[in-house]
């Protein structure tokens, strides 16, 4: 997964040890007098680190990595105390990785492990409780005859749709028939609505330009194995960059542990649909 990571010139690098305090997550570590990152897994790619190199032997790149983990993070977060689960919390916010947050904070809940209170999380509450219009989680029945002036109605049954908005635990996802769709098939494809949206949930994605996608593989993982998913449709166009979408989903079937339906359908760039095979 190409993914913003740390990278450190050991040739520019004293072993000063400044960086791996600042590094909350346990990524870094002195070893043989030099700064190693350890793992990719735990490297969030955000830079807390940088501040405090006085050699400036770290920076930001884009590179393949493996998936930053959250929840394996938090195993390692924990056992430093409340003040250090309070500080990942707070730098999670500061960036605005809500995603990574809700993340944390649902392993906190699992393990009975109390949230701590902070100013940040008293304005994430404040904001949660006034509700955004773009976020807030809603469902509505869809009447599945044609409107009176002839007009198709929309099958579309929920909102929000957006990957990085929807919350897994959706009562509609529960016990449903996903449809996973790249950005541009609902415009692409001219019976979107009548042919594939008709009684499923759904998400949509964009696998080229979307940011953090590594927290999508663990939604889907959740939503199959948490919502009970009855199968998943994944549509995407016929371009190279969108077979990123399909790998993502069949990577989150395998990782679940559940033998769940699994189909791809490829639509082309003028709106034919190209493939359409069960997995």
């Amino acid at each position: 997964m190409l993914r913003k990571i740390i990278q450190i010139d050991e040739s520019l690098c004293d072993g000063c040890e400044n960086c791996v305090p600042s590094c909350a997550e346990g990524a870094l570590q002195i070893i043989d007098g030099k700064a190693r990152l350890i793992s990719d897994l735990f490297c969030d790619g955000l830079g807390a680190c940088i501040g405090h190199c006085p050699t400036g032997a770290m920076t930001i790149v884009e590179r393949e990595a493996v998936p930053y983990n959250e929840k394996k993070v938090m195993e390692y977060i924990v056992k430093g105390g409340p003040n250090v689960i309070t500080a990942h919390l707070e730098h999670l916010r500061e960036h605005e990785e809500y995603e990574y947050l809700a993340l944390a904070k649902e392993y906190l809940q699992e393990n009975n492990i109390g949230i701590p209170d902070s100013k940040g999380e008293q304005a994430e509450n404040k904001m949660q409780h006034s509700g955004c219009p773009g976020s807030k989680t809603m469902s509505f029945e869809k009447n599945e005859a044609v409107a009176e002036n002839g007009q198709r109605v929309s099958h579309l049954q929920q909102w929000p749709i957006q990957l990085h908005l929807i919350s897994p635990a959706a009562g509609y996802y529960q016990n449903s028939d996903l449809l996973l769709a790249a950005d541009c098939c609902g415009f692409a494809y001219p019976d979107f609505h009548k042919d594939y949206l008709k009684g499923k949930s759904i998400t949509i994605a964009c696998p080229k330009l979307d940011s953090n996608q590594e927290i999508y593989r663990e939604k889907l993982i959740q939503m199959i194995t948490s919502s009970n998913l009855n199968s998943i449709t994944v549509m995407i166009m016929q371009v190279p960059c969108c077979g990123g979408l399909f790998q993502m989903a069949k990577q989150a079937v395998d990782n679940s542990g559940k033998a769940i339906p699994l189909k791809v359908v490829v639509i082309g760039i003028q709106g034919e649909i190209l493939q359409e095979v069960e997995v």
